[in-house]
């Protein structure tokens, strides 16, 4: 068996393997360091930006373009009405010439917000006041405040959602064409 100046082959390699660390092991801890930190960093920003509202603007976004989508394909009128605390979708029934409720469709049920986000409705960037709640309505002619019509045309507004104890909002802008664009004001 061949032995070094210092001894047995055995005995230099127990004593460098209980040394330290080597270099690939320093560096692959960092490497996981580094991604939890980023991870937090990360985290603290979608708090910051309050993901509840944030999905509900995303929400309201999506529903928006595919009624007016459906609009255009199936040549019928949708109204959307808000409330400070939901909002809730129309047809405009040609027979009855007034505004109906969508019946048996899930997806155009009334949709309440989650606790703490309410809404503001601007149209021609003045606020337009909104009732608290459905139950304030009337719901014998209700009159949707926003109308996506067959045409392709879309009552300008924008919904501003806010969330009670923070600064920061939502802002859903939508355009004549139906554009629509979402913007963040005043998050840190």
């Amino acid at each position: 068996m061949p032995t070094s100046a210092t001894g047995s082959s055995r005995g230099s390699a127990a004593r460098a393997a209980s040394g330290g660390f080597s270099l690939l092991e320093l560096l692959v801890v960092v490497a996981i360091i580094g991604l939890l930190a980023g991870a937090v960093a990360l985290s603290f920003k979608a708090v910051g930006n309050d993901q509840e509202m944030e999905q509900e603007t995303g929400r309201l976004r999506g529903m928006i373009d595919l009624l007016h989508e459906e609009a255009l394909m199936q040549t019928r009128d949708y109204g959307l009405m808000f409330t400070e605390t939901g909002y809730k979708f129309y047809i405009f029934d040609y027979q009855q010439l007034k505004w109906v409720e969508a019946q048996g469709d899930k997806l155009l049920q009334p949709h309440m917000l989650r606790p703490l986000l309410s809404m503001a409705l601007l149209l021609d960037g003045r606020e337009v006041p909104i009732e608290p709640d459905f139950e304030s309505q009337d719901v014998e002619n209700p009159e949707p405040q926003v109308m996506l019509l067959s045409s392709g045309e879309v009552t300008p507004f924008q919904i501003e959602m806010s969330r009670t104890g923070i600064t920061g909002r939502f802002e859903l802008e939508v355009s004549l064409d139906g554009k629509v664009t979402v913007a963040q004001e005043e998050f840190e």
